[in-house]
């Protein structure tokens, strides 16, 4: 199993929608935990908060399907209020206890700059801490969170938006895929779909290593167990 844990409603699919596609059509069962209600983000003019809300889980569910995610969590807090503190890091605990997954997938947090003119949302950052907490030690302790189910040690660990990949998915034959669901988040990213269909070939073939795969999405990997 591959659980996937980001801050917002699009983030799974822009960050990691080839590998999701591609291990769901390799037999994976998929889920994405997603932590934020999506209340802020970019939207037409007399949407409110609420109905954007809305807007933006159906747009999770489209992007889903066609990810070929199995089942979808929600953590509920309002976008710009992630931290990582008990709270958070104890819900990740109890869902990691849960589904006991193989991989989790998640942003790296130690990534802030991008560049001169990108700063990493607060929110993936948070949630990037939280997941680090909640793998270790907090699942793995019989003494942390002791309420939130059997303790479990996730073995691999893949962190996106890295500064320093060491992984790389193949996902030339997904980039269709990915650009379907990234399509699905139109209040996102509007619905050009040949424009998104040349963004995610132009940055899977930047992400590219030399000597490697075409089309990749790059991730750190932690091997925990």
């Amino acid at each position: 199993m591959v659980l996937a844990i980001y801050a917002h409603p699009d983030d799974p699919a822009v960050s990691c929608g080839g590998s999701l596609s591609r291990w769901a059509s390799e037999g994976a069962t998929v889920h994405v935990c997603i932590g934020c209600r999506g209340d802020k983000g970019a939207a037409a003019s007399g949407v409110t908060s609420d109905e954007l809300v809305a807007l933006r889980a159906d747009e999770v569910a489209r992007a889903g399907a066609l990810m070929g995610v199995s089942e979808h969590h929600f953590l509920g807090y309002p976008d710009g209020e992630l931290a990582p503190l008990p709270e958070l890091t104890g819900q990740i605990v109890k869902l990691l206890r849960r589904l006991r997954p193989a991989v989790v997938v998640a942003p790296d947090p130690t990534a802030v700059f991008f560049g001169s003119n990108y700063i990493n949302h607060r929110d993936h950052r948070e949630l990037g801490w939280a997941v680090l907490d909640a793998v270790s030690p907090g699942a793995a302790s019989v003494r942390y969170f002791a309420d939130a189910g059997e303790p479990y040690q996730v073995p691999l660990l893949y962190l996106s938006g890295t500064l320093e990949p060491d992984l790389w998915v193949d996902i030339g034959g997904f980039l269709n895929e990915k650009a379907l669901a990234l399509a699905a988040h139109s209040t996102q990213v509007g619905d050009d779909i040949e424009w998104l269909r040349q963004v995610v070939r132009e940055e899977a073939s930047q992400a590219a290593p030399p000597g490697g795969p075409p089309f990749v999405e790059s991730f750190r990997r932690m091997v925990l167990a």
